[in-house]
């Protein structure tokens, strides 16, 4: 039985093929929705796998810390490999584009608030918006 498989029986769960699936296409797509996620899983042969599904495994799997979810934008998470969660997201209110920063360039701004509020603060849960550079230099 393979690791997933391990940690997902340890935690009162099974390793079903839907898990397997969306643990794949998650690590293919780099950055997915749920709905991106069935799209890719519904490439292979068989009934399309309902988004209900992929919610119910995108859940158990970041529950396991195997992924882990960024809100890019205000609709919905976008979802990649937990050991991933290691950038801030940039996203262009102008053109739409993302891109990723190392999550190390907001670190003096995580030690302030963790020195005056005691706030632990995850940058990489949350994008932050503005132009990209190409936007800016636009008139």
């Amino acid at each position: 039985m393979s690791d997933l498989g391990t940690r997902l029986r340890a935690a009162g769960r099974r390793l079903t093929p839907q898990r397997q699936q969306v643990l794949d296409a998650v690590e293919r797509l780099g950055h997915a929705t749920p709905e991106e996620i069935v799209e890719a899983v519904s490439v292979k042969a068989g009934p399309p796998m309902a988004l209900s599904t992929v919610y119910r495994s995108l859940e158990a799997l970041q529950e396991l810390g195997l992924v882990t979810h960024t809100h890019v934008d205000h609709r919905v998470p976008s979802y990649h490999l937990a050991g991933h969660a290691t950038h801030i997201h940039v996203v262009c209110r102008e053109c739409g584009s993302v891109d990723e920063a190392p999550a190390e360039v907001a670190s003096e701004f995580v030690a302030r608030l963790e020195g005056s509020l005691g706030f632990e603060a995850d940058v990489t849960h949350a994008a932050i918006h503005g132009l990209c550079r190409t936007c800016r230099k636009q008139p």
